[in-house]
């Protein structure tokens, strides 16, 4: 198992940027693929962005292409999230997530949370 830690979150004006970071325990961080959820109040949380185990692969959701970058560094066990262009829309709390078995968009397959960052992007 791995312990995540996210950190980065707060409040932006639109257009602007922020970026997250998770930093998780354990050696065995390279083992996982990592990803980054969100959820709003009162919606389900969804997929944002993923990145494979080596970090030579990446998934993002379509709302987030081109904007949002994900990108890991395995000598220091974290994953990091850029994101630009920030909009309303993506306010939510923000988790990081591992999955040692599993790379793609959905949520139950990844088994390790954090406990969330909240971004709020005022207009």
């Amino acid at each position: 198992q791995v312990q995540l830690v996210e950190s980065g979150g707060g409040l932006v004006q639109a257009g602007g940027s922020l970026r997250l970071s998770c930093a998780a325990s354990g050696r065995t961080f390279s083992s996982y693929t990592m990803g980054w959820f969100r959820q709003a109040p009162g919606k389900e949380r969804e997929f944002v962005a993923a990145i494979s185990r080596s970090g030579g692969s990446t998934l993002y959701a379509d709302f987030v292409k081109g904007r949002f970058t994900i990108s890991r560094d395995n000598a220091k066990n974290t994953v990091t999230l850029q994101m630009n262009s920030l909009k309303p829309e993506d306010t939510a709390v923000y988790y990081c997530a591992a999955s040692r078995n599993y790379y793609g968009t959905a949520v139950p397959p990844y088994d390790q949370w954090g406990q969330g960052t909240q971004v709020t992007v005022s207009s």
